[in-house]
């Protein structure tokens, strides 16, 4: 096959390799695959409806940003979540949320809070809904929001690369999370703090949130290791001296 017959099928694949990455990027930040579900590229090939190659050239950019791993014999999986990473990053995070409760006391605007609770009720709508998704990413954008109007930009860029390292995390526990309504009633506290022209309470609302979230979603994934753990164990087979059946060992 010649240059000019070859160039279009590769740009394809490379195309398709892309929307790939991002559909797969997006499943594993949003807990759709949890840390260490196995990829199986035959299910992922038709549930995207393409070939191997370019689900593998996805897989090769996922394993380069950290979130899967791979092996031979074994396959793809979801990458691990180093917990002590995660309970540190969140340590910082704690202390930016009280940061910028204290700067939004002297700086919020009455068109930021109206901004603020306006994405509130569509949070509360989902929450209402049973809508986990959606409300985790209104979730998200709130705390960002809510930063952003302390007016610091090295503090809303600090906030935002953190809140990225525990993005994953906090989708992995979304679809375990058992405090919803509870983190529903704290969102409450802070949009009332928020509209209160006080805002006395507000940095401490901001923190005991960030501590509360962060506690249940450690708590969740410990959980779910340990869990992983003892099923690794149960299909561990005994020194019979027959062969240990790999997963991941149907892959092509």
């Amino acid at each position: 096959m010649n240059q000019s017959n070859g160039t279009p099928l590769l740009l394809r694949t490379r195309g398709m390799a892309a929307e790939i990455a991002a559909r797969l990027r997006v499943m594993i930040d949003e807990g759709e695959l949890p840390p260490g579900a196995r990829i199986d590229e035959k299910d992922m090939c038709a549930a995207f409806d393409v070939s191997k190659t370019p689900l593998r050239e996805a897989l090769k950019v996922l394993v380069s940003e950290g979130r899967v791993t791979h092996r031979q014999y074994i396959g793809y999986r979801v990458a691990a979540i180093d917990l002590d990473d995660l309970a540190s990053t969140f340590e910082m995070l704690h202390g930016l949320e009280a940061m910028a409760g204290d700067l939004l006391r002297q700086r919020v605007s009455a068109a930021q809070v109206a901004a603020i609770a306006a994405k509130h009720r569509r949070m509360v709508e989902c929450h209402n809904s049973g809508k986990r998704l959606e409300y985790f990413r209104l979730n998200q954008q709130i705390h960002q929001m809510i930063v952003d109007a302390a007016a610091n930009p090295v503090l809303s860029t600090v906030y935002a690369t953190l809140m990225a390292k525990v993005h994953r995390a906090r989708g992995a526990a979304n679809a375990d999370m058992l405090r919803w309504s509870e983190s529903m009633d704290e969102h409450e506290a802070i949009l009332a703090a928020l509209e209160d022209p006080a805002h006395a309470d507000l940095p401490e609302i901001l923190r005991t949130h960030s501590e509360n979230t962060a506690r249940e979603v450690l708590a969740v994934l410990d959980r779910t290791r340990a869990n992983s753990a003892s099923v690794q164990d149960a299909r561990t087979p005994e020194s019979s001296g027959e062969p240990e059946e790999v997963a991941g060992s149907d892959q092509v």
